[in-house]
């Protein structure tokens, strides 16, 4: 509508204009009466839809809808912009067509008019008499030759032709001779063929009548004249002058102006009353036009910008869903509905990536270190600087590490013993140090073998430092066990031979020189001997111990119940722990196990026993006043595996508990040292554990003996695959 209601404005002011002027109707005309009357409607409708559109936007002002105050201080805009111009026009435009039609109807005008025109018209004339000149002398020139000549081919008629062309003062640009159907005959100097311009057949029959005939090419610059040879048989001469074609075509232009010009003046007054009607009729619903689609711009213009502004603060507040309405065309309006949406979009797909990417970034962190908690080695992370970053649960756990408290902390105040190790690293001389490090934490003396390497970017620029360790107090201690175990083969070879010859011929010295000494002579004998044969025994019994740790046989697996052999452990050992309870948790339903049954009961026994001597030790020391001996034995059964905890609350474990597991390492004087290496063989050689740790006190304030666990699958395929793995 709007767009329909600013068009029809313009086309009444020019049908307006066309019937007041072009055709003539005058004043009392019923075309001009209707045309006027549409004017006149147009204009109160115009006017009505105006001033409701003003209402409406006060109310909307009033009410503080979005996009009010901008769309009615661009109606005001609009407005001030279409009738200032207007009004000023208004004020001028009398005073100035006044003045310019007196200065269009002087004398001065009148006589340039005029003479400009006789101008024209002479130049236009001179050219066509000297044109008709030329051609009548040349063609004369040519018809003399001809008379004189008894024979005269066309060949001879182009020199003739060539000659009195230049004989010619004022020059002519091209001179041919043509038959009666315009095909050339013969070509002058300079005359071509590409620019020769064909008569046309009523020229060549004004020509053969006798007459010059002249033709008018303006577009080309040229005047060409065109008359019979009398003296040949059908032969014409067409010559042609360069002229000013932009001058003589302006002479029909005069003409038409001067006609226009006198008939202008006769109706002088009439144009000024027409003009002043066509102009206010025009400036009427030109404005009211103007104002109009001023209105409907303001309100195109201010209602998605309104739109924008509220989308804005949505999405100012998070809600980046917000999307405008995006007008049609390709405008800054609709560029930038569309161009916020596509933000929004942007914003939308950014954040969701972002979340995306940080969800994938997250679920990664979380797989590395879920890995690297996962793995048995430790793993440290350093800054640049040194300074711890990251800490892996096995680093935790193996150097005594709380990463709340040792994060962001040099690595030599976190872990002492790899200062002198970083430090090798931090002269830059190699990229990668290892080294086997002693490491002290919970009373407990560990081997690690420590790793560090330099940590590069992608750009290869030093970052920070990996350090990584795993603890080869268990392999040192079964490399040690090898080395024993070969040992003890070896002792065992060499000592075992020559016991038996020792200890008969003891026995021999004593039966035979005992009946040969009395008194004193035969205690003292009775004495020496039995001392040797005692020695070559206990020598037997460290032998013995020896091969068996030097030679342990495979376990001979079967299904056992494993529950009942505890239960013939415990029965065997009661009585015979230095007076102390031996208390027994066990199940009563069957545990079937593969196993050695031989080798579990030794293992078993050997704790229990070792329990028992760690009470007597209590006692050689001096037992505190109240003081219960007790060893305590349970078991625990899953699908899986089944776990038996040995406990007592005697003398406990050393502080150094690392070499508790190698061959010969004992705390009693009496102890060889391979019990526990042995027993330890047996639940390895089973796929099982054993672990040496503090006992709870039995009793509030008690003191904390010592707590054997092992730990044994209950699958042979559990074993197997233990094995593999190692």
């Amino acid at each position: 509508m709007t767009l329909g209601l600013t068009v029809l404005g313009p086309v009444l002011a020019v049908a307006t204009f066309t019937v007041l002027g072009p055709m003539g109707q005058g004043a009392d005309s019923t075309a001009l009466r209707l045309i006027l009357l549409a004017d006149f409607i147009y204009f109160l409708l115009l006017a009505g839809l105006i001033v409701m559109r003003l209402v409406q936007m006060l109310a909307a002002r009033r009410a503080q809808a979005s996009g009010s105050r901008l769309t009615l201080r661009l109606t005001g805009v609009f407005a001030g912009i279409a009738l200032v111009p207007t009004v000023l026009v208004a004020l001028f435009a009398g005073l100035t067509v006044n003045i310019g039609l007196e200065g269009w109807f002087s004398d001065r005008v009148r006589e340039v008019v005029g003479t400009s025109l006789t101008a024209a018209e002479a130049y236009q004339e001179e050219h066509r008499r000297d044109l008709i000149a030329d051609a009548e002398a040349l063609a004369g020139f040519l018809n003399l030759r001809r008379q004189a000549a008894t024979f005269m081919a066309d060949g001879d008629l182009r020199e003739l032709l060539q000659a009195g062309q230049a004989g010619i003062q004022r020059g002519l640009k091209e001179a041919y001779v043509i038959d009666g159907t315009g095909e050339i005959v013969a070509r002058g100097e300079r005359s071509y063929l590409f620019d020769y311009e064909k008569p046309g057949p009523e020229k060549l029959v004004e020509a053969q009548k006798g007459a010059t005939a002249l033709i008018e090419d303006w577009d080309n610059s040229e005047f060409r004249a065109l008359i019979r040879l009398d003296a040949f048989v059908d032969r014409y001469l067409y010559i042609s002058r360069t002229v000013d074609g932009k001058i003589l075509s302006l002479l029909d232009d005069t003409r038409e102006t001067v006609t226009l010009y006198q008939q202008l003046e006769t109706s002088r007054g009439r144009v000024l009353f027409e003009f002043g009607l066509v102009y206010v009729g025009f400036a009427l619903i030109l404005i009211l036009a103007a104002v109009w689609i001023g209105l409907w711009f303001a309100e195109r213009l201010s209602r998605p910008i309104g739109r924008l502004a509220a989308a804005a603060e949505r999405v100012g507040a998070g809600d980046l869903d917000a999307r405008v309405i995006e007008a049609e065309g390709d405008d800054e309006i609709a560029t930038l509905g569309a161009s916020f949406n596509r933000m929004t979009r942007q914003l939308k797909g950014q954040r969701e990536a972002l979340v995306e990417s940080h969800r994938a970034t997250e679920e990664r962190r979380r797989l590395f270190d879920s890995v690297l908690s996962s793995v048995t080695s430790g793993v440290v992370g350093l800054d640049a600087a040194g300074e711890v970053d990251f800490l892996n649960r096995s680093a935790t756990r193996m150097l005594g590490l709380d990463p709340a408290r040792d994060h962001d902390r040099p690595l030599a105040d976190a872990v002492p013993e790899f200062a002198n190790l970083f430090s090798r690293l931090q002269d830059g001389l190699h990229e990668v140090v290892q080294e086997e490090i002693r490491v002290s934490r919970g009373g407990r003396l560990e081997s690690l073998l420590v790793r560090m390497a330099l940590r590069r970017g992608n750009d290869g620029a030093p970052e920070g430092y990996v350090v990584a360790f795993d603890d080869v107090t268990e392999l040192v201690s079964a490399q040690r066990m090898a080395a024993w175990g070969d040992v003890a083969r070896r002792i065992a070879h060499e000592i075992k031979n020559p016991l038996t010859p020792i200890q008969l011929s003891a026995e021999r010295i004593k039966r035979k020189y005992t009946r040969l000494t009395e008194g004193e002579d035969a205690e003292i004998l009775e004495q020496l001997t039995g001392v040797i044969i005692r020695q070559t025994n206990d020598l037997r019994r460290i032998v013995d111990e020896f091969s068996r740790f030097a030679r342990m046989p495979e376990p001979d697996r079967r299904d056992h119940d494993l529950a009942r052999l505890m239960r013939d452990a415990v029965l065997l050992q009661e009585g015979a722990l230095h007076g102390a309870q031996l208390s027994a948790d066990l199940p009563e339903d069957p545990v079937i196990v593969e196993l050695d049954a031989t080798m579990i009961s030794q293992a078993v026994t050997n704790l229990i026993k070792n329990a028992g001597e760690a009470i007597e030790s209590v006692f050689e020391k001096g037992a505190p006043e109240g003081y219960a001996p007790e060893v305590r034995v349970s078991m625990e059964a899953t699908p899986e595996q089944v776990t038996i905890r040995i406990a007592d609350n005697g003398i406990g474990l050393p502080p150094d508990r690392s070499r508790l597991f190698e061959p010969y390492v004992t705390t009693r004087a009496k102890g060889t040292g391979l019990g526990l290496p042995i027993v330890k063989k047996i639940i390895e050689e089973h796929g099982g554990t054993l672990v040496l740790t503090d006992a709870p006190a039995f009793t509030p304030g008690a003191p904390c003996g010592a707590l054997a666990e092992i730990r044994l699958p209950r699958a042979r395929a559990g074993h197997r695959a233990i094995k593999d793995s190692d």
